[in-house]
């Protein structure tokens, strides 16, 4: 009677070792949650220190921007634009691979659960039949052949133990996995994080055919801007928030349309030139997706920023005798004069940013009471304004002064040729 007795106990040893081993398995995703935490704490003290280095280059280096010459400014942001490339086509595939983990992610937790609960089910149907062979062996073995078949149960019954620990193993071994994944999503949400610091840019949503980011766009106010605007203080943002709604075209990420929001520019002839550019490319897919992305994004910052500068020097142009309107899709400013007449000025590309001179374009009267603006006198205007030096047809505020002093001198002189003769 001994031998069956002692199989048994060997065999409610193996249990108990196997439950615990079950414990151990559910306290190991408590566990990891200290190392999530100090990786937590890692990606805080990286994102603190790159803040840290970003304040310190736009305090000590910025400013001096305006010292640099065209050419170097060029060069800068060329280097500038192909490490922005390098970084955006390595964001494409971390994204693809983010997006595969965390749909392994779910399925490897599911199926964790569902084996675990499974193990635990069979674990205690062997617990119960060892618990009533237990009995049986207490009372007594009525004879041989009931000792035979309580051998055959212990047969089956360490085989199911030793499929159960085989399972538990692989568990671990997914859970080990899980973890990893965990710590790879962590990293790729620091990365993205260090991407839009550099760029402004970040992913919002993905839904259906849309896309939507969001824009924080740097204005450059240089130094040498104000001093050439006579501006004297900056009271706007330097930085200034917007949402970029990208639409495309199914399964074939191709460029459909564009908002954004606030709506406080034009960008439809960025998105035209975005399209074109497409089909100009239509043989290299994925280098062309990426490129008319970024394309698109580039632009739609340059034109906030250099849209948000030109409307700030307008504004800070406004006086008693001329107000200033930007006319954003034109590209054009035009001055209200008194008595009813309205100067259109061509912006060149880059103003105020460039050093390109302003141009008068055409004179229109809009007051009943005035007189219409005959061609040859409009064509005499234009020639006279359009001849000033460079530096006051820089100046909007100057610009608009010396247009409205040439045009009272030469109404004047129609008015009263004799005396304009005499003089």
């Amino acid at each position: 009677m001994s031998e069956p007795s002692s199989t048994i106990s060997s065999q409610l040893i193996d249990l108990n070792v196997l439950q615990s081993r079950i414990a151990d398995l559910r306290n190991v995703d408590e566990n990891s949650e200290l190392g999530g935490w100090e990786v937590e704490k890692l990606l805080n003290d990286v994102g603190f220190e790159l803040e840290s280095k970003i304040d310190w280059i736009s305090s000590e280096w910025l400013s001096d921007l305006s010292s640099l010459s065209r050419e170097d400014l060029d060069e800068i942001l060329g280097q500038l634009n192909k490490e922005l490339s390098e970084v955006e086509g390595e964001n494409v595939s971390v994204e693809h691979e983010i997006e595969e983990l965390q749909r392994r992610c779910v399925e490897d937790y599911d199926k964790l659960d569902t084996e675990l609960e499974k193990s635990r089910c069979l674990l205690e149907f062997i617990e119960s039949r060892n618990e009533g062979a237990n009995r049986n062996t207490q009372i007594g073995l009525s004879s041989l052949a009931d000792g035979r078949a309580n051998s055959s149960n212990e047969h089956n019954s360490n085989f199911k133990i030793l499929e159960s620990n085989h399972q538990i193993e692989r568990k671990k071994t997914t859970l080990k996995s899980l973890q990893d994944l965990d710590s790879n999503l962590k990293r790729f949400e620091a990365v993205e994080k260090i991407e839009e610091a550099f760029t402004g840019v970040k992913v919002v949503e993905i839904e259906g055919n849309n896309i939507r980011l969001s824009l924080k766009t740097y204005i450059p106010y240089f130094e040498t801007v104000l001093h050439k605007q006579d501006i004297e203080s900056i009271i706007e943002p330097l930085e200034l928030n917007h949402e970029l709604m990208i639409e495309i075209i199914d399964d074939a990420w191709e460029l459909k349309n564009a908002e954004i929001f606030p709506n406080d520019l034009y960008i439809g002839d960025i998105l035209d030139a975005t399209k074109a550019f497409r089909q100009h490319c239509s043989a290299f897919s994925f280098v062309e997706t990426r490129s008319s992305f970024e394309l698109l994004v580039r632009r739609v910052q340059d034109r906030i920023a250099l849209s948000s500068l030109r409307r700030f020097v307008v504004k800070h142009a406004n006086n008693s005798r001329l107000s200033f309107e930007y006319l954003d899709r034109e590209d054009t400013i035009v001055a209200h004069m008194v008595g009813g007449i309205d100067a259109f000025i061509k912006l060149p590309q880059g103003w105020p940013l460039s050093d390109l001179a302003l141009e008068l374009i055409s004179l229109k009267s809009t007051s009943q009471y005035s007189k219409e603006i005959s061609l040859s006198f409009l064509c005499k205007i234009l020639e006279m304004v359009n001849s000033l030096n460079a530096v006051t047809r820089h100046n909007i505020s100057t610009f608009g002064d010396s247009i409205e002093e040439i045009l009272m001198q030469q109404m004047r002189g129609e008015l009263h040729p004799n005396s304009v003769t005499s003089k």
